[in-house]
């Protein structure tokens, strides 16, 4: 059975390798801000993450994303019945939208910036996963061991900020916090007004039977 996570995999893997051959397709995909103020070009705004850098860009992202989104999918089919599919669609296309507008506020009049990649929507969907299962083991380099979600997650961010204020590198450190914060304010609010789970208590209750 294909799973919605794998077919945004496949859908993004065939549009990435399509553009690595292809300037053209590559630039009417990119995130490029002034594109998007003076032509109304907003659609790139989610085309932007069906496009990565390279191979290993491309990878990264989309093991990332399948190992979490295979978890967060069937929990969403779990917690939102019928529902969950179409909820957990909004949830990864959204995130692509909100993961990068401050990017946009920064940079929409600058020629020079162009950003791509799906990372702020796999960052949603990751934090997604810490908020169902806080006590999830996870790697984070160079630590040579796995860490729960609870306590990954805030250290993920803090050097993901730190590096954000540093300004160096072609990685959009922004679109991961963004895209992380706005994966667990999206799973709180939807399931506290479309279902009964209490998803804060189950978060508190594993994390505090982890600590015991």
């Amino acid at each position: 059975m294909i799973t919605i996570t794998l077919s945004i995999v496949l859908i993004t893997s065939v549009i990435s390798f399509t553009a690595f051959s292809n300037q053209k397709v590559m630039d009417d995909l990119i995130f490029y801000p002034p594109a998007v103020t003076n032509r109304n070009q907003w659609y790139r705004f989610i085309t932007c993450g069906l496009i990565h850098a390279d191979i290993m860009h491309l990878v990264f992202n989309m093991y990332s994303f399948y190992l979490f989104g295979d978890i967060v999918e069937k929990s969403f089919a779990t917690i939102f019945g019928e529902q969950g599919k179409l909820i957990y669609v909004i949830l990864y296309v959204t995130a692509l939208i909100v993961s990068i507008l401050p990017t946009y506020m920064n940079h929409q009049n600058d020629y020079h910036y162009r950003s791509l990649g799906a990372s702020g929507a796999v960052s949603a969907i990751i934090f997604a996963g810490i908020f169902l299962y806080p006590t999830m083991g996870m790697g984070i380099f160079p630590i040579p061991f796995h860490i729960p979600g609870f306590i990954f997650g805030p250290i993920y961010l803090g050097i993901s900020y730190y590096m954000a204020n540093k300004g160096h590198g072609n990685i959009n450190h922004s679109a991961h916090i963004w895209g992380a914060v706005f994966g667990v304010v999206f799973i709180y609010i939807t399931s506290k007004f479309l279902t009964n789970f209490d998803l804060l208590g189950n978060f508190l209750n594993q994390v505090m039977g982890y600590l015991r």
